[in-house]
């Protein structure tokens, strides 16, 4: 059979430059070595005559403890924080300002909004308060409003 082989091998080495797919030798990997079988069969047969047997569990084997249960120099500083980390909101004058220059030129938030090119629900955060202040936007409404919002904070 390997002479077989071989001769087709040679045969067909001749038409292709490379060895055919279908005669290339397949290569497979062996899952469990002999040494793991060894010592797997060295236990067993410990374990079966009733001999001591000394097992070691890794410190934090297979798991990611390592990471999240360990106490770390920076969570002193992080319980000790007491900085504020909320966004700046609109101030009471500006929304104030806003609200009182629309209705003086008689407009609805959604036609304020239409001029300024922006959605209805930014007029609505903004009068309400609810916003993260935005200069662009600010000039925006000072410019379809005639206002100057900016100088009374």
């Amino acid at each position: 059979m390997v002479f077989f082989f071989s001769i087709i091998q040679l045969e067909l080495a001749s038409v292709y430059p490379k060895p055919h797919k279908r005669f290339q030798p397949i290569k497979t990997k062996c899952q469990n070595t002999s040494a793991a079988r060894k010592d797997d069969k060295a236990v067993n047969t410990a374990r079966r005559s009733g001999a001591d047997i000394e097992t070691l569990k890794k410190h934090n084997a297979a798991t990611n403890k390592a990471a999240s249960s360990s106490t770390s120099l920076n969570t002193k500083r992080l319980d000790e924080d007491t900085e504020n980390l909320a966004h700046d909101r609109v101030p009471t004058e500006l929304k104030k300002a806003i609200m009182q220059a629309r209705k003086d030129k008689k407009l609805t938030q959604a036609q304020l909004a239409q001029i300024i090119n922006e959605k209805p629900q930014v007029i609505q955060e903004y009068e309400s308060g609810k916003a993260i202040p935005n200069q662009q936007i600010i000039g925006k409404l000072e410019r379809a409003l005639g206002a100057k919002l900016r100088g009374k904070k």
